[in-house]
């Protein structure tokens, strides 16, 4: 049936697809983004090389062609994010205009703008405006959408918000008091470093902070004790905040491990009739593994150790002369290796990876206690094999719970 969908919607989400939704899964998104990463740098680089001033005289005209050359790639990248507002999820009951509008007002659509705002600014006003050199250097601003990094570490500032505040209230409260008591100990001693307390404050912040930049010292007993207590609760002040973010840092990525593992144990067509609680017991049983393309995952004639899960990339598998030396292409979803484990044999296949490809690994004894509790996973892999190779592994379940009994006997 032909799509009647007009060639510029059609395009949209094109676009969309490539810079937002399968950014870092589809091989255009994953080009394109690492086209865009390397103008970031390239155009951070050359603001820092001009303020060189020998660098800046004897490449100058090179800079300026290089920069202007990231102005345009930043810019047609805006104008196409402005393009395919309408492509978002929030802004789907939106017109087009108004979807544009939510990007441009948005956080990341402020950052898209400060990137290309140098290329006006330079066209309807002076080149050599300071503020350029800051322009520029915002730039380091887009690395949140292409660092997995440094969103899961904005996510963190963005959930942790109230319990950060309040580390900045108390250490507001610290100084004031610390100010306050080494004002009172040594105000009429040293009167121009502590005869105020908002003088006083200045060695409050640089204690508090554990800089200490040895400009002004207390020289009375008293205000050596207070100065003690002063670094004391620094050190404090400065793990408060630091224990804070660590801590939500780590279940950040420990919550995204678990969303990516399940969604990629879910997409496994074998557990597909399994409830929540199964596929939650599945994961803690698999490990991810990456293959890069032409790598080998395993050669034949080695030991059966472990069945693979395919959850994204191709693997090609040759047989062995019994075979005829036969090819077998397999994708996402689609699993190998279970053959040689289940007969506790040898490898009788050599399997190389065709393209970058991410593998569920399951280890054999986990494999023989999973079948042993669901015997429906036996019996699609028979149904699976079969079908494959025209085999059939015949495999029963008090067969397996034998071997897995064996198998702990052995682990023992």
């Amino acid at each position: 049936m032909r799509d009647e969908t007009p060639a510029y919607l059609r395009a949209r989400h094109y676009f969309y697809e490539i810079l937002e939704s399968q950014a870092q899964t589809s091989r255009m998104g994953v080009i394109v983004n690492r086209f865009i990463v390397f103008f970031i740098v390239l155009s951070v680089g050359i603001t820092v090389m001009e303020s060189v001033p020998a660098m800046r005289e004897d490449y100058g005209r090179l800079f300026q062609a290089l920069e202007l050359l990231c102005l345009v790639m930043f810019s047609i990248e805006y104008y196409i994010r402005i393009w395919i507002a309408p492509e978002h999820l929030p802004y789907h009951h939106m017109s087009p205009l108004r979807a544009a509008w939510a990007y441009m007002i948005s956080p990341q659509g402020i950052v898209d703008c400060i990137s290309v705002m140098p290329l006006w600014i330079a066209l309807f006003g002076p080149d050599d405006l300071r503020v350029l050199i800051i322009l520029r250097m915002l730039r380091l601003l887009k690395f949140a959408r292409y660092s997995s990094g440094m969103r899961s570490l904005l996510e963190v500032l963005e959930s942790e918000r109230r319990a950060l505040m309040a580390c900045l209230v108390i250490l507001a409260c610290a100084t004031l008091v610390s100010a306050t008591a080494m004002h009172i100990a040594e105000g009429h001693v040293q009167p121009e470093k502590f005869g105020t307390i908002p003088d006083a404050m200045w060695w409050a912040i640089v204690t508090l902070s554990t800089i200490g930049y040895g400009d002004v010292v207390p020289a009375t007993g008293i205000g050596r004790m207070v100065a003690s207590a002063t670094i004391i609760c620094g050190l404090i002040m400065i793990a408060l905040p630091v224990g804070i973010v660590a801590n939500a840092f780590s279940e950040v990525i420990h919550r995204r491990d678990f969303i990516v593992n399940w969604s990629m144990v879910a997409r496994v067509p074998l557990f597909s009739h399994l409830t929540a609680g199964d596929i939650a017991h599945i994961m803690q049983l698999l490990q991810a593994r990456q293959i890069e393309r032409g790598e080998v995952v395993f050669r034949r004639g080695e030991p059966a150790t472990a069945m693979y899960f395919i959850a994204e990339g191709d693997v090609e598998i040759e047989l062995g002369p019994e075979d005829k030396g036969r090819r077998i292409r397999l994708g996402t979803g689609h699993f190998f290796g279970e053959i040689a484990v289940l007969k506790r044999v040898e490898r009788s296949a050599t399997v190389k990876a065709v393209s970058r490809t991410r593998l569920l690994v399951l280890d054999a004894a986990d494999l023989r206690a999973l079948i042993t509790r669901e015997p429906s996973i036996a019996r699609k892999i028979n149904q699976i094999v079969e079908g494959r190779t025209g085999r059939n592994l015949n495999l029963e379940i008090a067969d397996l719970e034998g071997q897995a009994e064996v198998s702990v006997e052995e682990n023992a």
